[in-house]
């Protein structure tokens, strides 16, 4: 479903909104503050949409849930509106505005502009060149005095500020008609915050270029090896031969990221990054009366020019289907593909709900008639909207001895039933209901509110909040004959594209080729007068706030069963845990045990009839089993809990052996199996274990292929029928009083006089490197895939602290020690990162782990560049105070609520905390010192063995270099996989 469900849900929860006319939702004007703003009337989020002069939008949402605010900042702009002949520029210009301005970024702006426009020339002179001899002399003039720039850049100062403001998960994203900047910050930075916003965009300098340059030629290396973005790509391109949406890939043409234009790229910027092109969505914790007066002082200095926007000519309808193959190493799968109407469009909310009627995950036509029944390995539905166009997608993948034309034709007759309407009409009020369930919490999540926001103003719907709001109120009025019709006008046996993903070698791949690039100077530890004197400026206090498990969290038994108990106050939702201290490794059949249950009837209800009878009661199950711990699930309306929790107790304890179903859950158990080991980061998550624990390793220690063949219905159901004897843990978050709550459960759970010992559990001890190892394994790829692995000494809980800020200062982040010197200056990957990894119990030793992500031929290059780090810590002050101040401000930011509390209860007792320990790293930080970080890469790291993870086509990288590094064992897919 949809994310704009988000806010109509939470008006139907309301009662007063459900007694309201057909007008409650009207558009209104209000001023407060000296500022004019528009607002839908019951719009839960009381969303205010300002216009400043300028041209620029304005929409604030407040939520005081926790003292942060989530930043927005959108551009209707994207791959749609790239010149012809240089695709992927937007996309590159995301990249660059995170390189500074003429303020920042910089030691001496006067002295570095000349070598920047000579950078510039060049480059206009290499995109005109056609002679190869000729072209690599000119890039060796830009790589020699891109060079010499670089001693008067500083790299990455932008997120040097965003550090010393608190700022997370910086990042930004380019699409096919967006481009977005994101931040999350602390409330009480907002001056400071978007003083260095309105400067960044102020007038953006493209420095640093031809490193940023070559990530991107990673990025879309990395997107040849990714079937799943060959398989998007395909389908644009199938349902949109005349829009822009299948005829420039986001990323671009590998000739035109070859022969990139620094002049075509401040044209675009200039052109599209003007005040009327652009949207602040703020979401958090302020005052929005103060905030709007704060916006335009910082961005009413920009200047409003017409803007064209991006229009297609109409595409002419599809009238036979389009089938397109697409090759690669990993599964098979398939998609059908229809195009369909506008965002605007009323029919696009109805296929929208049509997605749904086929695929709901529980009684949808696939999910009943297809996946319950395991007619293939999976299936599903779903609707992709843009602004201009949809994308209804069905999908599918083929279980053993299957043919993808097999999926296909199951697909289309589930399409068929419901092209003839042969389903209950009652599915469009649960539906409605459901998504009330899943969508209620989004009340309370900053991030869901801009992101929903956000995507409505780049789709120029905010003029349309009203139907927004209003949008599952709609749906729900929407009647079987209506949806039918309109099923039945789009989604046809002919205007679809056909994709069918086979395994198989794609020989049109054709590799962007690694350029000579001289390591650039990054200035790391130098500031910008600018920098320097925004970081002067002071913010006032947030003071943080811990737990006091005495007063959080109500700790009592039901018997002999201890509970763990918080009240939710926000809404009527609840969520119940059973927790038992047993997994995978006590017992190897719970995993297939707990996937079986949702094929498995009781002499009262077949498993149709429980997957109805959940969802039409708006709640849900789910038990999984992990390595060392299985946990039941049950959620929904607390006004349904006793008819939940009963209904899961029935199913639990009278579910009936079913050998059809366990004989097709095999297979397609099997069949998963097989599809894993496609999967290069499935492959890689083995060798990491592998280099953890030894041949022996909880990856590989799964049931054997003769092991599961021998399964009989009875084990299994013997598993489930005997789950509630074992010792476990009853946990609850939702509205009941706790006494309340314990009469419910106590009458609803039955528990044994005693519990029943776990099985011993396997123990799996991590492995002592004692000189360097390589483990490599082959895979049809154009990158390598590096990880660096090493088991270090017990926990002790007085070292997090300094683990935490050497993560944020080593690894971490855009600003830490690796991503400078690997990506930045380097340019040897697209994605690097490298972790002191703190165990989850006490029991369990810390461990490293260092990755790259690269083209294969830069293999050597990068394994070399991360082992001088792992060998020498750069050393920078600087660095280190922003790296403490950013784990200050986390600390003093953090709100833990609702089921969090519970979550961090149970950590503190696996870790052997008292309280919380939060407030212990908090006050040990202040004495935290530079040469602690040192010397912890000095005592934990530097100098140490380390087994070497490598995945990589052994036709792209030489086996003889990996050798230099240490003994090399070739591990095939069976050692890994342990089948």
């Amino acid at each position: 479903m949809q994310f704009n469900k988000v806010f109509a849900l939470l008006l139907l929860l309301s009662a007063a909104c459900e007694s309201m006319a057909q007008n409650k939702f009207q558009w209104k004007q209000a001023s407060a503050g000296g500022y004019t703003y528009k607002y839908v009337t019951n719009d839960p989020m009381q969303t205010r949409f300002y216009t400043l002069k300028n041209g620029l939008s304005v929409i604030l949402t407040v939520n005081h849930k926790e003292p942060r605010v989530v930043y927005r900042m959108a551009v209707r702009t994207g791959s749609n509106n790239d010149p012809k002949d240089h695709t992927g520029l937007a996309h590159y210009l995301e990249h660059l505005l995170f390189k500074g301005t003429d303020k920042y970024g910089s030691l001496d702006w006067a002295k570095e502009k000349p070598y920047l426009d000579k950078i510039d020339a060049l480059y206009e002179q290499y995109g005109a060149t056609k002679d190869s001899a000729a072209r690599v002399a000119i890039y060796h003039k830009i790589d020699s005095i891109s060079g010499v720039a670089s001693h008067f850049a500083i790299a990455n100062e932008y997120d040097k500020l965003m550090s010393n403001i608190g700022s997370q998960k910086t990042n930004a994203h380019t699409w096919v008609e967006e481009t977005v900047y994101e931040e999350d910050i602390p409330s009480n930075a907002v001056d400071k915050f978007l003083a260095v916003q309105a400067e960044r965009f102020r007038k953006p300098v493209f420095r640093l270029f031809h490193t940023e340059l070559e990530a991107v030629y990673e990025e879309k290396n990395r997107s040849l090896d990714n079937d799943g973005a060959k398989m998007q790509e395909a389908m644009m391109a199938g349902l949109f031969p005349t829009h822009n949406y299948g005829q420039q890939s986001t990323i671009g043409t590998i000739e035109h990221l070859k022969n990139p234009s620094l002049i075509a790229i401040r044209n675009y910027y200039n052109k599209y990054y003007v005040p009327n092109n652009m949207g602040i969505i703020l979401s958090g914790d302020f005052d929005p009366n103060a905030m709007i007066k704060k916006v335009e002082q910082t961005f009413g200095y920009m200047q409003a020019k017409p803007v064209q926007e991006y229009k297609s000519a109409p595409e002419k309808p599809i009238t036979a289907p389009v089938v397109k193959e697409i090759f690669g190493p990993s599964a098979e799968n398939m998609r059908i593909c229809f195009r369909t109407p506008a965002a605007s469009a009323h029919e696009a909310m109805v296929l929208d709900l049509a997605s749904s009627i086929l695929s709901n995950g529980k009684v949808g036509l696939f999910d009943l008639n297809l996946n319950m029944q395991q007619k293939a390995q999976g299936t599903q539905a779903g609707l992709m909207q843009y602004k201009d166009y949809g994308v209804f997608i069905m999908a599918g993948m083929p279980k053993q001895g299957q043919k993808l034309e097999d999926v296909k034709d199951l697909l289309m007759g589930q399409l068929e039933l419901l092209k003839k309407g042969d389903f209950d009409e009652s599915m469009i009020k649960a539906i409605v209901a459901n998504t009330k369930l899943d969508l209620l919490q989004a009340l309370d999540n900053s991030t869901s509110s801009a992101q929903q926001l956000m995507d409505a103003f780049i789709k120029n719907r905010c003029m349309q909040w009203d139907k927004q709001v209003s949008y599952l109120d709609d749906m729900a009025k929407v009647t079987k004959t209506e949806l039918v019709a309109t099923v039945n006008k789009y989604l046809n046996d002919k205007n679809y594209v056909l994709l069918y993903k086979r395994i198989g070698t794609d020989k049109s791949i054709v590799k962007v080729e690694k350029p000579a690039i001289t390591p650039i100077e990054t200035n790391a530890g130098k500031s910008s007068d600018y920098v320097k004197k925004m970081e002067a400026i002071a913010v006032g206090d947030i003071q943080p706030l811990w737990l006091d498990y005495e007063k959080d969290i109500n700790l009592s038994k039901n018997g002999i069963a201890d509970v763990l108990y918080v009240q939710n106050k926000s809404n009527e939702l609840f969520t119940l845990y059973y927790q038992f201290d047993m997994g995978t490794w006590n017992n190897k059949l719970l995993p297939l045990a707990t996937s079986y249950l949702q094929f498995l009837s009781t002499d009262k209800y077949s498993a149709e009839q429980i997957s109805k009878s959940f969802y039409n009661i708006a709640c849900n199950f789910n038990i999984s089993a992990s390595n060392e711990m299985t946990t039941v699930v049950i959620s929904g309306l607390q006004e349904n809990f006793e008819k939940a929790v009963g209904l899961f107790e029935e199913v639990l304890a009278n579910c009936k052996p079913d050998e059809a179903a366990l004989a097709a859950l095999k297979s397609r158990v099997m069949k998963a199996r097989a599809n894993a080991k496609a999967n290069k980061q499935s492959i890689l998550q083995g060798l990491i274990s592998y280099a953890r624990y030894g041949a022996k390793n909880p990856f590989n220690s799964a049931l054997s292929d003769a092991e599961i063949d021998q399964l009989k219905a009875t084990d299994l159901v013997n598993e489930l029928h005997s789950l509630m004897q074992y010792k476990h843990r009853i946990m609850y978050y939702g509205p009941l009083a706790n006494d309340n709550f314990k009469n419910t459960i106590a009458k609803l759970h039955t528990l044994p006089a005693s519990f029943k010992a776990y099985p011993a559990k396997v123990n799996f001890t991590p492995a002592v490197q004692t000189a360097n190892q390589l483990l490599f394994t082959n895979y049809d790829m154009v990158q390598s895939e590096i990880a660096w692995i090493r088991n270090d000494v017990g926990y002790d809980a007085n070292k997090e602290v300094v683990v935490n800020v050497f993560n944020n200062y080593f690894g971490g982040g855009m600003g830490s020690v690796v991503f400078q010197t690997i990506r930045e200056s380097k340019a040897l990957a697209y994605s690097t990162y490298a972790m002191y990894n703190t165990p989850s119990k006490k029991e369990n030793p810390f461990y490293m782990m260092a990755y790259v992500g690269c083209q294969a031929d830069k293999m050597n290059e990068a394994i070399k560049g991360m082992n001088e780090l792992l060998t020498e810590l750069p050393a920078s002050e600087q660095r280190f105070e922003l790296a403490k101040t950013g784990f200050k401000k986390d600390l003093e930011t953090k709100r833990i609520t609702k089921e969090g509390i519970i979550d961090a209860y149970l950590t503190a007792q696996q870790k052997g905390w008292k309280g919380d320990f939060r407030k212990d790293e908090y006050a040990a930080l202040s004495a935290l010192k530079l040469e602690d970080v040192q010397k912890m890469h000095k005592e934990q790291i530097s100098g140490k063995p380390y087994t070497y993870c490598v995945v990589a086509s052994d036709k792209k990288i030489k086996l003889d270099d990996l050798k230099t590094i240490g003994e090399v064992k070739t591990l095939t897919l069976e050692e890994l996989f342990g089948y």
